[in-house]
Parts: C-alpha cells; sequence; structure tokens
C-alpha cells in the first residue's frame, strides 16, 4: 500500500468503539481517538493533549509547530505531540493538507529501550518521514472498521498493536532499534516441510522430484540436506513412515490387508507383504495377530498364539 491508498481510507474514523485497546509485546494502549481530514484548509490552533497524537499526511502540504519549533509537512511527514506537548498545525491554502491521526494512551510495561522508545523519550524526535507499513496498516484498518465481519476484533486487535508498534518505530533513534543478528537456519524447517509432505502423502505415489518440488530445491539439494539433518535418505524414510502407519492400521480388523496396503502407498500385497516382514521381522498377518506385540523367549521373537 502506499500514501495514496490513505486518501480513501476515510471510514478510518469508524474506529471509534471498535478498536478500544491493544497489548503488545507487555505494554498496553488505550486509543481514544480516530480521525482522517480530506485536502481542504484547516487549522487546529495550540493546544496539548494528555496522549500521544499521531499524523500521517498523504497529500498536500502544511505546518506542524511544536513548542518553539516550525516543522514543514509533507506527503510521507508521520508527526507526533506527546503527552503535554503544545502545539498547532496548519493546512496550506494552496496544497490543502491531508492527513490520517489517532490518539491513544501508553502504559510502559518495560524497562529499558527499544522500539518503545518512539513514544517513551520525552527528548524523542517530532517529525519523521519513517512510514513503513503505516499507510498500509491505515488502509486495512479503515476496511475492517467499514464492513466489520466475523473476526473483525480480533483482526483489529492484531492491526492496532502493530500500527503501535510502527508509529513508536517511526520516532524511535536507530540505537533503540539496534539488535543482535538475527541467525536464520532454513535448514531444519525445509526438512520439516519435506517430512510433513511424506506424512501427508503416505497413499500417493512420490518422488524424490516432488518432496524437492515442495521446498523449491533441486532433486540433489533436497535429498543432501535432508539426509544432513535425518541421517536417512527421502526414499529410506519415506518407506518407513509407510510401514508405520501400515503397523498401526493393521490393528483396525475392519480393513483388509489389501486395503492397508494401498493406504500406505502399495499397489499390490505382495511387495507390502515383502517390505513389512524385511522391517518388522513378521508377516502383515502375524502383526495382526499378535496385536501388534512380540514375545521374547529365550532371546528369541516369536508370534504370540
Amino acid at each position: 500500500m502506499t500514501l495514496e491508498s490513505v486518501a480513501s481510507a476515510d471510514r478510518f474514523v469508524d474506529l471509534a468503539g471498535l478498536l478500544e485497546y491493544c497489548e503488545v509485546d507487555g505494554f498496553r494502549a488505550d486509543f481514544l481517538s480516530w480521525g482522517h481530514y480530506q485536502p481542504e484548509y484547516w487549522r487546529n490552533y495550540w493546544h496539548s493533549h494528555s496522549f500521544h497524537e499521531v499524523c500521517l499526511a498523504y497529500s498536500g502540504c502544511g505546518r506542524f509547530n511544536s513548542g518553539s519549533v516550525q516543522y514543514d509537512v509533507v506527503p510521507g511527514s508521520v508527526f507526533i505531540a506527546r503527552p503535554g506537548d503544545v502545539h498547532e498545525i496548519e493546512s496550506s491554502r494552496s496544497e490543502p493538507l491531508g492527513i490520517a491521526f489517532w490518539g491513544f494512551t501508553f502504559r510502559p510495561g518495560s524497562d529499558g529501550s527499544g522500539w518503545w522508545s518512539g513514544l517513551t523519550r520525552a527528548d524523542g524526535p517530532v517529525m519523521s518521514h519513517r512510514t513503513g507499513s503505516l499507510p498500509a496498516l491505515i488502509t486495512a484498518l479503515a476496511a475492517e472498521a467499514a464492513a466489520p465481519v466475523s473476526g473483525y476484533s480480533a483482526a483489529l486487535s492484531a492491526l492496532g498493536s502493530t500500527l503501535v508498534m510502527e508509529t513508536a518505530r517511526a520516532f524511535a533513534l536507530d540505537e533503540d532499534l539496534a539488535v543482535e543478528p538475527v541467525r536464520r537456519d532454513r535448514g531444519p524447517l525445509v526438512v520439516e516441510a519435506m517430512q510433513r509432505h511424506l506424512r501427508d502423502n503416505l497413499s500417493r505415489p512420490i518422488t524424490v522430484r516432488d518432496v524437492a518440488a515442495v521446498a523449491h530445491l533441486s532433486e540433489r539439494h533436497a535429498e543432501r540436506l535432508f539426509h544432513q539433518q535425518t541421517g536417512a535418505s527421502i526414499m529410506s524414510t519415506l518407506r518407513r513412515l509407510r510401514l508405520e502407519l501400515a503397523a498401526q492400521r493393521l490393528l483396525d480388523p475392519s480393513l483388509t490387508v489389501t486395503e492397508v496396503a494401498r493406504a500406505c502407498g502399495y499397489s499390490d500385497v505382495r511387495p507390502f507383504s515383502t517390505a513389512f516382514r524385511r522391517h518388522y521381522g513378521r508377516t502383515p498377518g502375524q502383526h495382526r495377530r499378535t496385536g501388534g506385540t512380540e514375545f521374547i523367549e529365550n532371546g528369541t521373537a516369536l508370534p504370540a498364539h
């Protein structure tokens, strides 16, 4: 979403009564006002609030006076009045200012610095051009408010939490936003996705190519990564999973051995029986008769009678 999308987000004002508070990262925010001004001349004279008021300019220009400092406002300007800040806003007459604004209280629930410092620093910047995802959030919130459907409360809460965080980030210092480098090892996640594909498709014909495509990898890369993470090949894992499923289903007397074989990806009973005996040391019929239990006598496994 771009700034242009904010121009049509006039239903942003309908959030009043729909989104009253949110919690994010140990903080609570209570929303007190929602507004959307179309591009036309306007001015609100010197005043202050007991809460944070934030404006995003989406068109036109104007000025924002905060204390003794005057700031030029242009499309993409985000400006904030913290509690107690005396300020005023005036639109240009020749290029009227269009803004969306939101007001909220912010109750600290954490010490130290971080994204929230953009709200809690009394001496922090009041003007920013770090819009981030604010245009998209404003547009999404307006859309939810315009036509609430089932789940709107949870959706608004999630969007409101992100709005508060993105608002604070816009005014945070770079050092407050810095984190330790995030190390991402996609290997385990990719292999987990491949294993899930195997489990979800045990009754269907599966090739290494199919599994590699799920992870968007070449067959060679997929096989190498899978073996690194599991110690086994893709196809040997497929066989094991199929036989483990077969061992469970054989205990259901309502299923024939043929039905179990087909449910586990074997089109014929003979190769299924051969693979099952090789893996478990007993035939599917013996497994069913013993209820899946082996009896040990003098170190030798005997079928139950």
